[in-house]
Order: structure tokens, then sequence, then C-alpha cells
């Protein structure tokens, strides 16, 4: 659905010339935008593009390095991010926890701004709080319990209890960061009909979103980030191909690798759906190949990564591994029935950095590395070794310090952990994610060298990453596989694209025959 630019007034929000760094890092490097009254901007950018800092600096988090920022024709410079919401701009971010207090009741987050800021009284009145909290809901024509604490409530009446806290204080702009990436197709119907309906009273909405069901139905325009820079602003008629194209790069080539012979199926997946309201889809991972799962941040690459290592539960559906029923309860299961997975986010979920190096690469091993409850130190430093030198990590030695190391190197870690041991299945998710040229390079040539024998998974939302390290690429959209492809020259790249920016040409039973065919 596309809406008629002429309903947009005057620029509510402006950036211009934006910057700013981490250290030697440019994250923002001159960006300008502009959202208007009535207006509903779709801001796309892949993984590290500059989002997340973008968001921050508009929300008072951080400080630009350089530009300006204009909010109702005047200057605007929050220092905190309470300033942003009483100059009238409000952001509800993706982490719904980041915009609520959980141990307070949806009366008391409702009311939060206000309480916090003195606007509500010096004594707090349950009667009266009740009746602003119901004031603030009717805003919405909602009916949420107003007594519960928000942490018993559904993750969707969350989010709405943190819109309709932002809308409270009646802002001129309202940021909303990826607000269906958690929500059931019917919960992100209701939240579009309330974006409509602000959008009618002349909120600005800058709207950040991959997933192309949101941007079709409420895209007035859309503008591309990528690696700190604006790289499109297209508007009506909207152009969504070309809005992947520039997010992703105009770069995007196959990659035209060598093609492997594939051996035997390891991994069967059969009528798995990942959510109530998404598609079942069916496939075979092959041993010696490397295959690429590709598509827009939010699909549910990372979802089905988590089925597949124990770590979440499909819907429905069924699995074998070279035959045998695989139903994993726990990531330890998964690990013992031989399926390896390489978290996407390193600091969380894959790195002690308080450990070094070697200790790092074993530790989901260290059974192996031990006798008789002791652990055989000398067998353990050999292994991370020959890891070392396999994955070319620059260190001085396998007992330097995880901190120490550069981001690139610490994800070969990460990557070398898994790789130490034999395997059925190999899953490595958004493994390139913040890397350089150098490590990624590395990274997919030990990932090719050391395929024999097991089925090798990786995610990427990257395009190009994808298709620089797979034998076979398949597209994810609405959580669900749209499409499956050999990668080389007579990769159909136009085809491609369309699938991964969900166009309706690209979906449906044509995929999933194809898919069938190809298993």
């Amino acid at each position: 659905m596309q809406h008629p630019a002429g309903h947009a007034g005057r620029a509510m929000l402006e950036l211009r010339q934006l910057e700013r760094s981490f250290g030697p890092n440019r994250v923002l490097k001159g960006v300008d935008l502009d959202v208007r009254s009535g207006e509903v901007v779709v801001l796309m950018g892949a993984n590290g593009a500059g989002k997340s800092t973008l968001v921050k600096i508009i929300a008072g988090v951080h400080k630009p390095g350089g530009g300006t920022l204009t909010l109702a024709g005047a200057p605007y410079s929050p220092e905190r991010p309470i300033d942003a919401v009483h100059a009238g701009l409000c952001v509800v971010h993706q982490a719904i926890n980041d915009g609520v207090a959980p141990d307070l009741s949806v009366a008391q987050n409702l009311l939060l701004d206000r309480l916090c800021s003195g606007k509500a009284g010096l004594f707090f009145s349950r009667s009266a709080a009740r009746r602003q909290a119901r004031e603030i809901q009717a805003i919405l024509g909602l009916d949420l319990p107003l007594d519960r604490a928000v942490r018993d409530i559904p993750l969707a009446d969350r989010q709405l209890v943190a819109i309709c806290r932002a809308l409270a204080e009646d802002p001129k702009v309202l940021v909303l960061d990826e607000p269906t990436s958690s929500l059931s197709q019917r919960e992100a119907e209701r939240l579009f009909g309330i974006v409509e309906t602000l959008r009618a009273r002349g909120v600005a909405i800058l709207y950040i979103s991959h997933r192309m069901s949101d941007i079709r139905r409420l895209a007035d325009r859309i503008v591309t980030l990528r690696d700190g820079r604006i790289t499109g602003v297209f508007s009506p008629p909207l152009d969504y191909e070309g809005a992947v194209v520039a997010m992703l790069g105009d770069a995007v080539q196959p990659a035209g690798s060598t093609r492997r012979s594939t051996g035997e199926v390891v991994l069967s997946v059969r009528d798995c759906r990942l959510r109530p309201w998404s598609k079942p889809f069916s496939l075979d991972l092959h041993a010696g190949e490397v295959t690429a799962i590709t598509g827009l941040v939010g699909t549910g690459k990372s979802e089905f990564a988590e089925i597949l290592f124990g770590s979440r539960r499909p819907v429905s559906g069924e699995m074998t591994i070279r035959g045998r029923s695989y139903r994993p309860g726990s990531s330890a299961a998964a690990i013992r029935d031989g399926v390896f997975m390489a978290a996407k986010d390193r600091a969380t979920n894959s790195l002690i950095p308080a450990f070094d190096i070697a200790r790092n690469l074993s530790l989901p091993f260290l059974s192996r590395h031990s006798r008789a409850g002791f652990v055989d130190f000398s067998g353990e430093r050999r292994r991370a070794r020959q890891t070392i030198a396999g994955l070319g990590i620059v260190c001085r030695g396998e007992s330097d310090p995880m901190a120490v190391l550069s981001g690139g190197n610490q994800q070969k870690v990460v990557v070398g952990r898994w790789l130490s041991e034999p395997c059925e299945v190999l899953i490595l998710d958004e493994p390139f994610q913040g890397v350089d040229i150098r490590a990624r390079t590395d990274i997919g040539r030990r990932l090719r060298e050391t395929a024999e024998g097991r089925a090798t998974l990786v995610l990427a939302a990257e395009l190009d990453e994808a298709l620089e390290v797979a034998d076979r690429l398949l597209v994810m959209s609405d959580h669900t596989i749209v499409g499956d492809h050999r990668t080389g020259p007579d990769l159909d790249m136009a085809q491609l694209l369309a699938e991964v920016a969900g166009s309706p040409s690209a979906a449906g039973e044509d995929a999933a025959h194809r898919l069938e065919r190809t298993a």
C-alpha cells in the first residue's frame, strides 16, 4: 500500500551531515534525513549500517560528532532521553523492555515520564493515576489491565504500553525501531492500524524495519543506509527491489566459486513451521555442501538456527539426521548428536573474555580434553595451536586472553571452536558480522576447506557474504523459504533480489515446487 505524498506536511525532523565515530571507527558519515508531519519514512539498513547509532543520537543517548539536528524548525540537541521526550520526540526501541519498567504496573508505566518529570504533582494518587492512564489508553482505543505488572502481560501488549507511554507526551515525531520483530501477524496488524491513525493525526514517523510486509503496508518513502551513508531515497512509486539493492550495495555479484559435488543427505527438515501464521517449508542439507540462507533481518533465519540447535522448538515439523529422528531438547543434546552452532552475538553468546584463546576454543568439549576429571592441558593447547594456524588468528599464542584480540580475530576463535571437532551439521549465524575483509576471507576459505563429510549452513543477511561462501543459496522471507538457487555464473540475480525483497512474484507455489525438486 502506498500513500499520497501530498498528505505530508512540513519537515518535523531534519538531520544534516550527521557524523559519529567511536574511536577510529566512523559509524555515521554525513547523514542527511528529513521526516515530515503525517508521513511514514522507512529506514532500511543491513547489520552494521549505523541505524542503531542514528536512533541513539535522535533519542539523546549519544551526542553527534558533527552535523546538526532540527525538530519542528528549532535547533535540537538533547542531552538525555528525557530531553528528547520533552522536546516532542519519542522512541520505541526494538528491545521492548528498554521502553517499559517490567516491575511497575501498566498504569505506572503509562505515567512514568510524567512521574519522573514532576508533571503528576507532589503526591501520587492511585485513583488519579488510573484515570490519567485510562485517558492515555483511550488515545489508541486500548483496554489493558492497568493494575497488572508489565512483566505479566504479553510481549505485544508491552509494546503497546511503550507506544502509549510515548504518545502520552503528544510527540511531534515518533521513532519505531523494528516494532514487529517479535509480533504475530495479528499483533502486527493492530500495530499497523495504530501507525496509520497516528499518520492521519499528523505525527511524523520514522519506521525502522527490514520486513517487506511492513514496508509495503506503511511506507510513504524509503531511505536506505549502508556503511554510515545514505545510499538511496525512494518516493512513490516505491521501488522495493531497488531499495534492497541500495541497502546491500551495488557490488552484489555471484561469487562463481567452484561447484563441489554433494554427498548424501545429512539433515532433513520436513514441514517446518517457525511461527503459527507462517508457511511450512522442507529442505535437505547434503554432506560436503555449503548452504547459505539469506534474507532481510527479522525473516526467521536465527529462529530456524535455534530450532536446529535445540534452543527453540518449531511450531510443527520433523527433522532427521542421516535418517534418524532428530528432536533436540537442548543445545547440549544437539552437540551430542553432532549439530554445532556458532551464535550470532559473540560478545554475549560465544566468548568468555576472562579466559584465554585455548580455553575459549575447548569450552564445549572439555570432557573430550579431560581424563579422570582433569583437563589435558597439553592436548588442549596443541589443538588450539592447530586452530590458530588454520584460521590465521593473529595473536602471540594460545595463552593470550580474548580481550587483547581484535573483533575479527575473536570471530575466528568462535568459528574455530566449532571447526576443531568433527560434526554432522555446522551452523554459523552471521559469521562475518563485524569483521574486516581479510578475516572474512580467512573464515570463508576455512569453511570450504573443511566442508567434506558434514553439512554446513551459513546464515547471512548480507547477500554478497552469502554468495562468497555458498554452493547453494536459500532465501527466507516472512519465516519461510521462498527461493533455492545454485551459485555460479548461471545464478538469476534479478530473481534472487526479488525474493529477498519479498516480491509477490518470487514467493508462492513456484518457489515451493522448485524446493521440492531440489530437496
